[in-house]
């Protein structure tokens, strides 16, 4: 006779190993979807060999993709190649104290080619990563340099003059402010943001010498490029005091801003991407920063093995920066702003007008 409860002693066995296996199958499948693919057609070639497709890594600034702003633009950049170049690529978005060493790392022990890291914060990990993987080639966007005889020959410090595209956005401002008062909210205060701040007061002083701009920072941490809340307060104390037009440099913490805008009836300014569509009607302009050009032609260059280590700056004459003038916006600029603002850019890629960065 069977002794019933051994059988049952065996069931309790199975259902733990089972249980056992299925927690770490649901482990390892987390760990695996932090890092996003997208694969274009010629992908059908396999993973491997030599007609595999080139094959892209990047992993994103804080805030990640959705800020409609400075991340969204490098994302841009990778969509264009998919589908201009044929390339693959895949994506990792940092959540909460990410290691960003860890995912370069882990884009370089695969088989991406070209491995982006989207921020300043991502400088020295790059770098040091770069060193470990000299067979790979990297990108950084907004590389903060100390010393450019460090930076490895398999790196490019990708750089951008904001300061050029804020002093156009700031004479926009000035000369559209019906106050005389204008107001200006930096994310995390850092040289980085500081450009954008320096370059915006110089443009609205440069043709209204007697505005007054207002000045406040989001915080000192990263959480000041995510936090909407703390931009629409600031934006509310800054329209407060009669400012009628604001120009955030702050990821998505700008999106408070926008929502300040609205509330007051006042207007806006976006940065990095053309944010019109975030609050139709209030955005005066945005002041681009082709995040998404800068990306697409380090991808073109590293394919056609024309990829150079170092620093490459790009500013209104490299057509890196830029402002939103079109059919959303043009009736609020209007034409003889559009006019005297287009006579500045030449200026300054003449080299007539000299714009400060700090």
């Amino acid at each position: 006779m069977k002794n019933p409860h051994a059988a049952s002693g065996k069931q309790r066995v199975y259902v733990l190993v089972l249980t056992s296996f299925c927690l770490a199958f649901l482990l390892l499948t987390s760990l695996l979807s932090c890092a996003k693919k997208e694969k274009s057609p010629a992908h059908e070639a396999g993973s491997g060999g030599a007609n595999a497709p080139f094959k892209v890594g990047l992993v994103f600034d804080v805030g990640g993709r959705g800020d409609k702003s400075f991340n969204d633009s490098a994302y841009r950049g990778l969509v264009r190649a998919k589908q201009e170049l044929g390339v693959n690529f895949e994506y990792i978005e940092p959540g909460e104290g990410s290691d960003r060493a860890s995912a370069l790392r882990l884009m370089a022990n695969g088989d991406s080619r070209v491995i982006f890291g989207i921020g300043f914060l991502f400088t020295d990990d790059i770098t040091q990563t770069a060193k470990e993987f000299p067979d790979k080639k990297f990108a950084c966007v907004d590389y903060t340099i100390t010393h450019p005889d460090s930076i490895p020959a398999n790196l490019v410090a990708l750089k951008f003059r904001e300061e050029e595209g804020s002093f156009l956005v700031g004479a926009i401002a000035a000369l559209k402010s019906k106050t005389g008062k204008i107001g200006f909210v930096g994310g995390m205060k850092i040289p980085l943001i500081k450009k954008f701040e320096a370059g915006y007061i110089a443009g609205a002083t440069y043709v209204r010498p007697d505005v007054k701009i207002f000045v406040s920072y989001a915080g000192v941490t990263d959480n000041a490029f995510k936090n909407p809340s703390k931009g629409k307060e600031l934006a509310l104390t800054q329209y407060s005091k009669g400012a009628d037009v604001i120009f955030h440099a702050s990821g998505s913490t700008g999106l408070g801003v926008f929502e300040a805008a609205r509330e007051k009836d006042k207007l806006a300014i976006g940065v990095d991407s053309d944010q019109y569509a975030e609050a139709p009607g209030y955005i005066l302009t945005s002041m681009i920063k082709d995040v998404d050009i800068a990306v697409l032609e380090t991808i073109k260059s590293a394919m056609n093995d024309t990829f150079k280590g170092g620093v490459r700056t790009l500013g209104l004459a490299e057509g890196g920066i830029s402002y939103v003038f079109d059919d959303n916006n043009k009736a609020l600029v209007g034409e003889d702003i559009r006019a005297r603002v287009e006579t500045l850019k030449e200026k300054i890629i003449s080299g007539e007008i000299v714009v400060p960065s700090t």
